[in-house]
């Protein structure tokens, strides 16, 4: 897929003014989703003044102001992504456009993948690994109101070991590596995984994540070794609480899981190798779970086509891709906390709600998956107080879908009405 399809249009489609930003909004539902008790609570006005949620009515309760008529739709809140990498997409070519793409370019392709996160009702999402900090200005233009996406928590650049999972100069030849230290997120011993903290915070970021195992799509060998020593994994996790930044961990091999849990981590990404003794320790030290199972069907599928991924990469993808459904079934049914992630990105930006379908199949009700990307998604974010449901208080962030989610989940993944923070940007 070429990675730029479409871009022209769609920049130029994020730069115009959203649909509406009137000081008083009515929104009149056909039916409202209650995420905390996983039910519809029948016809009801939801009131929006200046970004946020004034009241939540039963009925329609008539009034001034803008009035969208959604009474054919049901209502949620915005969903959460706690797993995306905004600044590129997989393609054939990816491991080439290293090579032949300037910060620009990589800059032009998030504004794309940013305005169809959004559309797809995605409002809020932590971004967890850039390029050459485009994640960061995005967020800021976002919230500048300058381009349209949806809130952004971003890491930038994620922190690897020397030849680690986001070692950026994995598979290139001896006279391109170079080698990359601290200022371009790879770290060795103690001292320098401060400075590594250090200069993410200095770069403006929300959070830290760290690749404390080997990954699937880094050209190197091993996609669940452990990359990180425990004093390491420690000294990142301490230096940014002094910073009040969380720090979440790619992870696929159970010894870089254990040692992450142990460092005070807050949330495990993938976690592919989970076991009865790391769902215990998670419960035990109150660790999130984002488990993007999307991302591990889309590289098994990819894995198959000859040319996709480089040789070394392949059979990571057939072993540990098909895994993490599996994975995924097991640590909710033992009670791990769970919040929404699909890893987008490595599958495509839009396609965020496959991830609901995936974890619907293996048990967990519509109501319970829905809520992994609000209340839970909020509360790993601690946002809870502002994010998560509709209710007064919280900011205005609302999608709406023709068909009734909590009987066909799949039907998430054809928003038709999606406004963040007061402001419309799709509608009927």
């Amino acid at each position: 897929m070429n990675r730029f399809a479409g871009v022209a249009g769609t920049v130029v489609l994020g730069l115009l003014l959203p649909l509406s930003a009137a000081a008083e909004t009515r929104l009149f539902c056909g039916d409202l989703l209650d995420v905390e008790a996983g039910r519809m609570v029948g016809a009801s006005t939801v009131v929006v003044r200046d970004g946020e949620i004034v009241s939540v009515e039963r009925g329609r309760v008539e009034g001034d102001g803008e009035a969208v008529d959604l009474s054919g739709m049901f209502c949620l809140p915005g969903l959460m992504d706690m797993h995306t990498h905004l600044t590129s997409e997989s393609s054939p070519t990816r491991y080439v456009d290293r090579f032949t793409e300037n910060e620009a370019d990589v800059a032009f392709g998030a504004l794309a993948y940013a305005r169809r996160t959004l559309l797809a009702g995605f409002t809020t999402v932590r971004d967890v690994g850039d390029s050459f900090n485009v994640s960061l200005a995005l967020r800021d233009a976002i919230n500048r109101g300058e381009v349209v996406g949806p809130r952004m928590y971003t890491s930038g650049k994620s922190l690897a070991t020397t030849g680690g999972h986001a070692d950026p100069t994995n598979g290139w030849r001896a006279d391109l590596m170079g080698s990359p230290g601290p200022s371009d997120g790879v770290l060795n011993g103690v001292a320098q995984a401060r400075e590594a903290v250090r200069q993410r915070y200095k770069d403006g970021s929300d959070l830290i994540k760290i690749t404390i195992t080997g990954g699937v799509l880094s050209v190197a060998k091993s996609g669940l070794a452990p990359q990180f020593l425990p004093d390491e994994v420690e000294a990142v996790v301490q230096t940014a609480r002094d910073y009040d930044m969380h720090v979440a961990a790619h992870a696929h091999g159970k010894e870089g899981m254990k040692r992450a849990i142990l460092a005070g981590i807050h949330s495990i990404e993938h976690g592919t190798m989970m076991d009865d003794e790391i769902f215990a320790l998670m419960a035990e030290h109150g660790v999130w779970f984002v488990p993007t199972i999307m991302a591990g069907e889309f590289v098994a599928e990819k894995a198959e086509i000859e040319g996709f991924y480089p040789d070394l990469i392949r059979p990571k993808a057939r072993e540990i891709g098909p895994r993490m459904q599996d994975t995924f079934s097991r640590a909710w049914r033992a009670g791990v906390p769970i919040a929404f992630g699909t890893d987008s990105g490595v599958s495509l930006h839009g396609d965020n709600a496959r991830e609901f379908v995936l974890m619907v199949e293996t048990g967990m009700s519509p109501a319970e998956a829905i809520r992994t990307a609000t209340i839970n998604a909020s509360k790993l974010l601690g946002v809870r107080d502002r994010a998560g449901t509709l209710e007064a208080g919280n900011w205005a962030d609302v999608v709406a879908v023709p068909i009734n989610p909590l009987e066909d989940i799949s039907a998430l993944g054809d928003v038709g009405f999606v406004m963040k923070a007061g402001v419309i940007h799709s509608k009927p």
